[in-house]
């Protein structure tokens, strides 16, 4: 299996500030294949205001997002599977940014928040087992050299 996964960046400089300055804005525009654009920048955790966009969304918060989505759609398609009726599901998902051992700073860990809702009962074993399940099909968790843990809130 092959999938190639396409995303164009752009961003421009405003032309009032010489870029060598480096008080330049970091916003820019993320642009997907299916037509979605999304504001992105660097976080202001990084790159202080005004340089960057406190209301776009920085790489770090995609890819925490990215790998939230990923174990949402595999459990949901696991939970189907099995026979669960999964009336809605929301992650508060966070990653944490940090200097590793090479001195590099890094996300050195994700911690995935699932909470679901269920018509009916749902087996709590199940569901521990499909979260496992979920996670090991879970290629962008798969992708990552840092430990994604889940850890759902009931």
């Amino acid at each position: 299996m092959h999938h190639v996964h396409e995303a164009t960046v752009e961003w421009r400089a405003s032309g009032d500030v010489a870029f060598a300055t480096r008080r330049y804005s970091r916003a820019h525009r993320w642009r997907f294949d299916g037509g979605a654009e999304v504001a992105a920048s660097s976080s202001p955790l990084v790159v202080p205001l005004p340089y960057s966009d406190a209301a776009a969304v920085d790489p770090e918060e995609a890819l925490v997002a990215a790998l939230a989505s990923c174990h949402m759609m595999s459990f949901l398609h696991l939970a189907s599977q099995n026979g669960l009726d999964v009336l809605s599901y929301e992650d508060s998902a966070s990653g944490h940014l940090d200097k590793r051992e090479d001195g590099r700073v890094a996300m050195v860990r994700a911690v995935l928040h699932p909470r679901i809702a269920f018509a009916g009962d749902a087996d709590p074993t199940l569901v521990e087992r499909l979260h496992h399940d979920a996670h090991d099909l879970c290629y962008i968790a798969n992708s990552v050299n840092f430990p994604v843990t889940v850890e759902p809130v009931q």
